[in-house]
């Protein structure tokens, strides 16, 4: 098997690395599976013929070890304020493309400001929160906006049945309250804002069969960054159902539990996208199943349409700004319902 079918999956034992390497199988990719914990890589290997090499973001020679021979990698392992940045400079290193499924506002950021430039020079693909949050809305919001280049508002709000986190998301949730010191985050005036204001909520019309719920208004995720970093727009608000929240927060909510053979759960999902300009808006929807599950297509697509070609720009660019959105939303058409704009 040549090097352009081999994608090294850093984080691949995880629960979103699972899937994303089920769904390189079913694309027809060979992964290479990569992470810390040997036993762990161990046990994922066995009855199958794939390669698995164990690597940690402080050793730089084991992360070029992980990638050798490797035509892309997609980073699944959190907390991406640790990884992301050690993987990125090994995947400038062997000179192959980066994507990640990263939720972390303040990782993505680093993403943007530490490696834009170096990327671009290298002529270099880098694409972070390539992921439920982060990149199906960037992609949505685009695909929303169409021929707009700017916008007043971009509002992403998510219907969630409900959220069982997993170990990783709690954990990368600790460091990213740590680092922004307890506040909380929103993009306003063009730029992300830390504030200590009070959670609010009001009602969100979700389109049916959901319709109208109440939804913790601020609820900010890496939408902020992803589509700002394309899109000319000084407010971008996100959303999430007020029990998803609850779930989220609460400590005994147990991590999500596989109701069929593929490990999926039966959590579903309506993301509502609302782009306004100049008194004019525009709508984007999408209806699933399964946050963590549907990361793994979004993260694959776009690792196969960097290899083949059909990418926009390069340097760390979002999903919007890299793929064409409307085309990459209807080819996930197995996993996602999308509703676009004519």
């Amino acid at each position: 098997m040549g090097t352009g079918r081999r994608v090294a999956v850093f984080g691949a034992y995880g629960h979103t690395g699972r899937f994303v390497v089920a769904e390189l199988l079913d694309r027809g990719y060979v992964p290479v599976l990569s992470g810390r914990d040997a036993d762990r890589l161990r046990e994922m290997t066995e009855g199958q013929e794939l390669d698995a090499r164990v690597a940690t973001v402080d050793d730089p020679a084991s992360l070029d070890r992980a990638l050798t021979g490797t035509a892309a990698v997609i980073n699944a392992a959190g907390p991406f304020a640790v990884t992301a940045g050690p993987v990125i400079e090994a995947a400038l290193r062997a000179g192959i493309p980066y994507v990640d499924v990263a939720a972390e506002i303040e990782a993505n950021l680093d993403t943007f400001t530490h490696f834009d430039e170096r990327a671009r020079t290298a002529g270099a693909v880098v694409v972070p929160a390539m992921a439920f949050y982060g990149g199906l809305g960037d992609l949505l919001a685009t695909a929303a906006a169409g021929d707009w280049t700017s916008a007043d508002e971009v509002h992403v709000a998510y219907g969630l049945s409900g959220w069982h986190p997993t170990a990783g998301t709690r954990i990368a949730g600790d460091v990213s309250r740590e680092r922004r010191g307890g506040r909380r985050v929103r993009f306003a005036g063009g730029r992300i804002e830390y504030h200590d204001d009070a959670v609010t909520t009001q009602d969100w019309p979700f389109p049916e069969p959901l319709g109208s719920r109440p939804v913790v208004a601020e609820f900010t995720m890496a939408d902020v960054v992803t589509v700002p970093s394309h899109l000319s727009v000084p407010v971008v608000r996100t959303y999430m159902t007020a029990e998803a929240a609850r779930d989220l927060s609460a400590p005994e909510t147990p991590a999500p539990t596989a109701a069929d053979g593929s490990g999926r759960s039966e959590q579903t999902f309506l993301v509502d996208v609302v782009v306004r300009s100049a008194g004019r808006e525009r709508r984007a929807v999408a209806r699933g199943r399964d946050i963590y599950a549907v990361s793994a297509p979004l993260a694959v697509e776009a690792v196969d349409r960097v290899l083949s070609g059909r990418i926009r720009a390069k340097g760390v660019v979002s999903a919007g700004a890299a793929f064409d959105a409307p085309d990459f939303l209807r080819a996930l058409s197995a996993h996602l319902a999308v509703e676009l704009p004519a």
